[in-house]
């Protein structure tokens, strides 16, 4: 078994460079969330040469929309999504925005791996059907963005100890 690795968000491409196909990963500090209308608006703003809501230099996106918290609690299940969605706009949002990571499931087209290569991002795996696990690694949400969307706006989330894989890595290498 390799050796857990404990990252602090934002990352910078050094971080990302670093990291293989595999590795096992421990994710404290800030994320940000969006599924595909968020990303598809992210992508119109950019069209229009409008400023985003959020800065994604150096930030990793969960693909997830978050249930309601319950009481005592900061957000509800916070399962991941299918990923392909968002493979329409992951490129872009890598080259121009410099995007570092990606949180999901599933595997990403070709077109989102070359980006992660040329311009040093990674895929995060985090398990499917494990949302009520995953919410006790969240310790701060709140809603940064996008705020029509209900449980699918941006949140900015504080997580600790977030248990992930890498799944692709910056250097072209893939568990899929």
């Amino acid at each position: 078994m390799s050796e857990v690795k404990h990252l602090t968000a934002p990352l910078s491409e050094a971080d990302i460079r670093s990291l293989n196909a595999g590795d096992i990963v421990c994710l404290s500090g800030t994320i940000l969330t969006g599924r595909d209308a968020a990303h598809k608006r992210l992508c119109a703003l950019l069209d229009e040469n409008r400023e985003l809501p959020v800065d994604l230099d150096g930030q990793i996106i969960y693909f997830v929309g978050p249930c309601p918290a319950p009481p005592g609690r900061v957000i509800g299940s916070a399962g991941p999504t299918t990923s392909g969605r968002m493979d329409a706009y992951s490129p872009r949002l890598i080259k121009e925005c410099r995007l570092r990571g990606m949180i999901g499931k599933g595997d990403r087209n070709q077109a989102v791996k070359d980006a992660m290569q040329e311009y040093g991002a990674v895929y995060f795996a985090a398990t499917g059907g494990a949302g009520a696990l995953i919410a006790q690694s969240i310790v701060n949400a709140e809603v940064v963005a996008f705020d029509d969307f209900g449980p699918e706006a941006i949140y900015r989330l504080e997580v600790k100890e977030l248990p992930l894989v890498i799944a692709i890595d910056a250097h072209g290498k893939t568990l899929y």
